[in-house]
């Protein structure tokens, strides 16, 4: 007998060794650059690739923790649920649309509002959400914002609204979504009447009603880099018009260029710019 067979620990040299798997979720595949990168990484730049400065979609509540300071969150408004005034049907009603995108969500509709602080500042904040309709501006999202807008007047604080939303007006309440565009227009230019500091924050994406309406009426307008702003897509535009559009004309570097949006902000410099601008305009 050979002395291997002697040896306590050779079965160990001949039966197949488990290997311990790399846990899922511990990378992300950036589809700015292609490179995978540490989840850990991304979540300390608030969903930022640390290799090309890609910006992650995050949600309506990630961003309210990114910007408000922390504690100092009041939410407005919570709860105002959406209706079907027009019981629409398309590949699936609107109501129990409606019910699937709350419970996917944790939202009852596409914005978050609420009053809380910045670098100590006292602010009106809003946020659009993209995962729920892609943000679109239904009935909910209108008049959240306009109350939102409203108690920034009486109460003479700064405005800052988030806007992510790629929908624009929602079809499925028909001309009661149009009529938002208006509704929150006609609030932000009596806020301006008042004095008021609006600030609007241009994320990807921002499109369709929502950007030709109140995120375009920023006294201030900031964009996320390579954000998607503007009306209607790409493809509609040139099959309307039927010329050959400029390469990047839709996004936040394009706008920039010309005129369109005052500065490109990263996202993990946000809080800090948006404080700086309340105190240089002195609200």
């Amino acid at each position: 007998m050979s002395n291997a067979s002697n040896d306590g620990n050779s079965w160990k040299n001949v039966l197949p060794q488990n290997k311990r798997g790399v846990p899922e979720g511990l990378w992300r595949r950036c589809p700015g650059c292609q490179q995978t990168i540490f989840r850990k990484d991304v979540e300390k730049r608030f969903g930022v690739c640390p290799e090309c400065d890609y910006h992650w979609y995050v949600s309506a509540r990630q961003r309210v923790a990114q910007l408000i300071d922390e504690g100092t969150f009041e939410e407005w408004d919570a709860d105002l649920w959406p209706a079907d005034p027009l019981d629409f049907v398309d590949s699936k009603p609107y109501r129990q649309r409606l019910k699937d995108e709350q419970a996917r969500t944790g939202l009852r509709d596409a914005a978050v509002t609420g009053g809380g602080m910045v670098r100590g500042r006292r602010v009106a904040f809003g946020v659009t959400d993209s995962a729920f309709i892609m943000g679109s501006m239904g009935s909910v999202v209108g008049e959240k914002l306009t109350r939102l807008i409203e108690r920034a007047t009486e109460q003479s604080l700064p405005l800052i609204i988030v806007s992510a939303s790629g929908g624009g007006a929602r079809m499925h309440e028909g001309m009661l979504s149009l009529m938002q565009m208006a509704k929150v227009s006609a609030a932000l230019a009596r806020f301006d009447q008042a004095g008021g500091l609006f600030i609007s924050v241009l994320t990807n994406p921002t499109m369709g009603g929502v950007a030709a309406s109140f995120a375009s009426l920023g006294d201030l307008i900031f964009a996320e880099p390579k954000a998607l702003i503007g009306f209607a897509g790409p493809r509609t535009i040139k099959a309307t018009i039927r010329i050959e559009l400029p390469k990047g004309f839709q996004t936040s570097e394009f706008l920039l260029e010309h005129g369109f949006v005052d500065r490109i902000v990263s996202r993990q410099n946000l809080k800090t710019e948006v404080a700086r601008a309340i105190d240089y305009c002195g609200n």
